[in-house]
């Protein structure tokens, strides 16, 4: 009997002492310092208005310089971009729609659902369609505006990490407020 005690505490000592000491990963992730809201007007040289936030800036579509409309408003802060693109209709708006619905649909193969939300301001002839991208799809959030018969804008927010719905769910709420505002304050010009 005491050999086999004897045995055991040997044992228990000795893997006790292995150099490979386990940690525990904290559960949570990192605290996240949200800025406060404030908006500027945006001053392009393109067929529509609106506001964006002051800790956000546009920057041109490095991929497209001939397209002055095509640009990217950048979250530094946050890690995160709104991709911005604007063609003219030119008898081509259900190509359009369908071209965007086919660009947000292309994320299914990572989320697992994607709302559809319509955007109408009658008064100011802003009509559009939102694709909540629920998952871990590479774009969250997606939208395009129009006015049914001379313009439209899409817009595709990315996160630059690596997809993961919990980590950037506080982040993607913040940037939701921000598009809706965005929408709220967008005209045609």
């Amino acid at each position: 009997m005491k050999k086999i005690f004897f045995t055991i505490v040997i044992l228990t000592l000795i893997f006790s002492c292995s150099g490979d000491a386990f940690t525990p990963k904290p559960k949570g992730y990192f605290r996240i310092d949200l800025p406060k809201k404030e908006y500027v007007a945006i001053d392009k040289d393109c067929p529509f208005n609106f506001e964006i936030p002051k800790y956000g800036s546009i920057q041109p579509d490095a991929n497209r310089p001939d397209k002055p409309c095509w640009f990217d408003l950048n979250f530094t802060e946050l890690n995160a971009s709104i991709y911005f693109s604007y063609i003219p209709i030119e008898d081509n708006l259900n190509e359009k729609l369908e071209d965007s619905r086919t660009l947000a649909f292309k994320h299914t193969v990572k989320a697992f659902d994607i709302e559809q939300q319509t955007i109408s301001f009658p008064e100011k002839k802003v009509y559009g369609l939102i694709y909540s991208i629920e998952g871990n799809a590479a774009s969250a959030y997606q939208f395009h505006l129009t006015d049914s018969t001379n313009h439209f804008l899409r817009g595709s927010l990315y996160f630059n990490n690596i997809p993961n719905q919990d980590s950037i769910q506080p982040v993607l709420e913040f940037v939701k407020e921000d598009i809706t505002h965005l929408f709220e304050t967008f005209e045609w010009k």
